[in-house]
């Protein structure tokens, strides 16, 4: 049985800027295992965010392939694109992007809405989550009335909605302190056991990439193969 759920092949990468192409990503092979938490560090510019985004369909690459659970989706309509996203994958962004008019609950309940699950079930399931995550007291609270963990804490249960099998995080402390950071880092550690949902965490702080199971690290676009730390 193949445990891999997603791999890289000869993933390129390239934008135009300013009449100059950049080759954001340089020919990555990567194979990412089910319920696996791995982490990816490197400087700015180093092309980590970038391959997050490959892999979770928010960009294209410019050559290269990507399979999710042994189908190539790199070449996928749209619309199953989507499809994918909604129902397989779960986002973690450092800036929440939580919706701002919307309370804490409905924040959570709208992926299922967006999945067409039903109201009942929403709403339970949204609820389970916001407790489990130290939330009960905030269900009816806008981002503004949030500290920042506990908005992440509300993007990590929205993230959760549908029940993904993979979890992409981009720099989900970046905003955080030091304390908070701990704090989401361990969640994110339990997340991964209790779930059994495979963690991709990109992040520039390697105490934090310290979370993972297994550390790659990019530079200039290319995984450096000489630096692979993995937790036996």
């Amino acid at each position: 049985m193949n445990d891999i759920i997603v791999e890289t092949t000869a993933l390129i990468k390239v934008f135009t800027l300013g009449g100059r192409e950049i080759k954001a990503l340089n020919d990555i092979d990567l194979k990412i295992y089910m319920k696996e938490f791995i982490s990816i560090i490197g400087p700015s510019g180093s092309g980590k965010t970038t391959l997050l985004n490959l892999i979770g369909l928010l960009d294209q690459p410019s050559s290269g392939s990507i399979s999710f659970e042994g189908h190539d989706i790199s070449s996928l309509s749209e619309r199953d694109q989507d499809n994918l996203r909604l129902r397989q994958m779960g986002f973690i962004f450092q800036t929440f992007n939580l919706m701002p008019t919307f309370t804490a609950l409905e924040n959570v309940t709208f992926p299922m809405e967006i999945a067409g699950n039903a109201e009942r079930e929403r709403l339970e399931k949204a609820k389970g989550l916001l407790e489990r995550l130290g939330l009960a007291d905030r269900l009816h609270h806008k981002p503004r009335e949030l500290s920042a963990g506990e908005s992440q804490r509300v993007a990590i249960a929205r993230a959760l909605a549908n029940d993904p099998v993979l979890l992409l995080a981009d720099e989900p402390t970046g905003n955080l302190d030091s304390n908070t950071t701990k704090e989401i880092t361990m969640l994110l550690q339990q997340l991964n056991t209790e779930y059994g949902i495979a963690i991709v965490l990109v992040t520039h702080d390697s105490e934090v990439a310290q979370a993972a199971a297994r550390t790659l690290r990019m530079v200039d676009g290319q995984l450096d193969d000489a630096y692979n730390r993995q937790v036996m």
